[in-house]
């Protein structure tokens, strides 16, 4: 579990210096806040593995905000440390985006368990990503079908995990170019094309399953 980053959001200053030291000392990276004011930055400007969040909070309620993270796109695991206890509380926060649930007061060994498989389940979704038939797996940067290697370039595997990321969305050639090619400047958006049409005959040699499909005009859907 380490290089893990944890923030914590925490109004009690000595359960919030008590978590940072028990979880900084079983090998995480911590960083700590009183309230929500800065959570929403920080998450755009450090890669956290796992929101630790209480729930009575002098400013918003700690479920209402994670629900409104939820709505905006920021998808890391949280795991709330509250003192509602009550089984009414504990539904609402998973209804509220939980995918763990510690009632205060609570044992330092089993909060570094929880957070301990959270984070390891967290990066193993990370670690295999499957979209139709096509599965990645990140350490060995590597695409396969059905078991089988798919041989790519260097760039056709940049391009084809790009797609991935972006699954569903269209994504229109300077975009491709600014995200995939490595010196885009000098680069033809005819290129693109090119590209795309090496990748899909590798990944689709009979043209059946149509995994990139082309909108006229703006540019390209994976999905």
């Amino acid at each position: 579990m380490k290089d893990s980053t944890i923030l914590v959001v925490e109004d009690e200053q000595d359960i919030l210096d008590l978590i940072e030291y028990t979880l900084t000392k079983d090998g995480h990276d911590v960083i700590s806040c009183l309230d929500t004011k800065l959570v929403e930055q920080l998450l755009l400007e450090e890669s956290v593995d796992l929101i630790l969040m209480d729930r009575n909070l002098p400013s918003v309620e700690g479920s209402i905000f994670v629900q409104g993270l939820r709505e905006k796109g920021f998808d890391q695991p949280v795991i709330y440390i509250t003192a509602k206890d009550k089984e009414e509380d504990i539904l609402e926060g998973f209804t509220r985006g939980a995918d763990d649930y510690i009632t205060k007061p609570f044992n330092l060994d089993i909060l570094k368990a929880r957070v301990n498989a959270i984070i390891k389940r967290a990066k193993k979704e990370m670690e295999v990503q499957k979209v139709r038939d096509i599965l990645y797996k990140a350490s060995q940067k590597k695409f396969f079908i059905d078991d089988k290697e798919i041989k790519l370039t260097h760039l056709e595997h940049d391009l084809l995990l790009e797609f991935f990321k972006n699954k569903d969305v269209l994504l229109s050639r300077e975009t491709l170019l600014e995200n995939v090619w490595e010196d885009f400047t000098d680069v033809k958006p005819k290129t693109v094309n090119v590209a795309i049409k090496r990748l899909k005959e590798k990944i689709d040699p009979k043209g059946e399953k149509e995994y990139i499909k082309s909108v006229r005009g703006e540019g390209y859907i994976f999905a």
